[in-house]
């Protein structure tokens, strides 16, 4: 089973496990300030769960890549929506400030 790390924890999901749902339900915070109760809860319109993700994950998909083509994304930053991207292997993620999780400013690492 491919592992998890994020926010100083590691844990472990089935392969192909949406990666927006495995961090919330092991308590990682995925959303900055009012984005915790103002997303679109999975569908791709907000953005808000942007993050980098390092390891083996499915393609971007047309809703990501959409998405993030659009302000105050950049479709060039290495940062991917986690209601759209499967863990298909060990990953590591990042969480950025901004609203949108589109900041240069680290919120937190894999590590804490």
């Amino acid at each position: 089973m491919p592992k998890v790390t994020a926010q100083g924890k590691t844990f472990q999901c089935e392969q192909g496990s949406n990666l927006r749902k495995v961090l919330l339900e092991n308590g990682i915070d995925l959303y900055n300030g009012n984005a915790k109760t103002i997303n679109c809860h999975g569908f791709a319109t907000c953005g808000t769960c942007t993050v980098q993700v390092e390891g083996e994950v499915s393609a971007p998909n047309w809703q990501d890549k959409a998405r993030r083509s659009l302000p105050p994304h950049s479709p060039t930053a290495n940062r991917r929506l986690a209601c759209q991207t499967q863990v298909l292997g060990d990953v590591r993620v990042t969480k950025f400030d901004g609203f949108w999780g589109e900041g240069s400013q680290t919120v937190w690492t894999p590590e804490g």
